[in-house]
């Protein structure tokens, strides 16, 4: 396919508005990643070549998201929404170019499988002017049908107007098609709107075509991976269906995972061979683990570097700019946000690092704190190596504990530290014998009043 063009017009204009939703039906989210940006990179990875969005309800939007997922994509604005024809002419200007191939997508097809896009553009590069992508549903009620005649697709027939006979072919339209770059614009120019809605219908191109004496041909795609998505209901169905697909990789991959189907990832999660998940974790974007790491249960990740053989949770958080080192550990109920963790640190439990270093062979006590905002401004704290954090410290930023320092439980440290030092930061403990039973008898007394 490398040696040849295509154009990929992924439509992406609807409002979508039983997904009840302010945001563009496309930019809900599969996996941390926009519905349409999964169909970008589906089509990028079938050598789609150059991208044209057609957007229309939340253009601004749209334009800001692809900035992002696809930034050489060109956008074009379908003014009015005159069906699915008129809408892949909205991008003329593009097609215009010349290419060999055009595949027409939908922002709305997350789980769109670029085998099947290649399948359909191998088509083409054997001489075929159109070809659909079919799928097989469970259930073919409501969906338009392929009918094939000696090996070619003649017409596609909605489910209202389909025969008897019509009605018993299980293989159904997609939506998804690869025109002939060459016969592209003549097939698109003359598909009318002379239907009950008076919009111009992408599918007329079969017969348009077939009349012509073009050959026209069908693919199939599995189900699954031409699964639109009109609700959110549908939205978690197609979540459920990509995680799903994810652990498999992620296990085929040599990763260990207890409870598989409680484990979540995103789009852009890299696990190394040889970790073991606990269950009930969550990935956020931006986060891979090096091998032989254990992720415990009920830990939420983002943005986070793991490195080889390092310990999480359970019941902790890591934020993004979480950087652990080798052998490394962070506990139970322990937060981490932009802090470095150095090779054999231990932040055990019930602590806050952030804004933060902790040297290697540090040691965290429970309870520590770095306060690192002052209301106005974010400061760090560095923590050397080898330095011993008592239980219950609050350590002020921004400030330096030096080399194998300790400092001594339940203290306030404002000030630095320097290395081998010993710091207290508490205040001196005074002790008033019999003055506790006094006061619970004054207590008393008063309470009777």
């Amino acid at each position: 396919m490398t040696a040849r063009s295509c154009l990929s017009i992924i439509l992406a204009a609807g409002e979508g508005t039983r997904m009840k939703s302010a945001l563009p039906k496309v930019l809900h989210k599969i996996a941390g990643l926009p519905m349409v940006a999964h169909v970008t990179r589906a089509a990028e990875a079938a050598g789609a070549g150059d991208l044209a969005l057609i957007i229309g309800h939340g253009a601004e939007q749209m334009r800001e998201a692809a900035a992002s997922f696809a930034p050489r994509a060109e956008t074009f604005v379908q003014t009015e929404r005159l069906g699915t024809g008129h809408a892949v002419l909205s991008a003329r200007a593009a097609i215009e170019r010349g290419y060999d191939d055009i595949l027409v997508m939908f922002g709305d097809t997350p789980l769109v499988d670029a085998d099947a896009l290649v399948a359909a553009r191998g088509k083409l590069a054997e001489g075929a002017a159109v070809v659909v992508v079919g799928f097989l549903p469970p259930n073919p009620a409501g969906y338009g049908r392929l009918i094939e005649k000696d090996g070619e697709l003649v017409a596609i027939r909605e489910d209202k107007d389909c025969t008897d006979e019509e009605k018993r072919i299980g293989f159904c339209n997609s939506g998804l098609m690869a025109i002939s770059g060459k016969n592209a614009l003549t097939l698109l120019d003359k598909i009318g709107n002379d239907n009950a809605k008076g919009e111009y219908y992408l599918t007329d191109v079969v017969e348009i075509a077939h009349a012509a004496g073009l050959k026209v041909v069908a693919t199939e795609a599995s189900y699954e991976s031409v699964l639109g998505i009109n609700n959110r209901a549908e939205l978690a169905e197609a979540e459920a269906i990509w995680q799903k697909r994810k652990r498999r990789e992620v296990m085929l991959s040599g990763v260990t995972m207890i409870s598989p189907e409680t484990v979540f990832f995103s789009h852009d999660t890299e696990i190394d061979p040889d970790v073991l998940l606990e269950p009930n974790v969550y990935f956020g974007p931006g986060v891979t683990v090096a091998s032989g790491a254990i992720i415990h249960a009920f830990s939420h990740l983002e943005g986070a570097n793991i490195g080889p053989r390092a310990e999480i949770g359970p019941f902790a958080r890591l934020r993004p700019g979480a950087n652990l080192h080798e052998k490394a550990k962070v506990g139970n109920f322990c937060e981490v946000k932009k802090a470095t963790i150095e090779a054999g640190a231990k932040v055990n439990h019930l602590t806050y690092i952030g804004d933060a270093r902790v040297g290697p062979g540090a040691n965290i006590g429970a309870g520590t704190i770095t306060c690192n905002y002052d209301g106005y401004s974010k400061f760090f704290t560095d923590i050397g190596a080898g330095a011993f954090i008592g239980s219950n410290t609050a350590l002020v930023a921004p400030i330096t504990i030096g080399d194998r320092a300790y400092i001594a439980s339940g203290s306030v440290v404002t000030e630095n530290v320097p290395e081998d030092a010993l710091a207290f930061g508490r205040a001196r403990q005074k002790t008033l014998p019999e003055r506790a039973k006094q006061l619970r008898e004054r207590r008393a007394s008063a309470a009777k009043k």
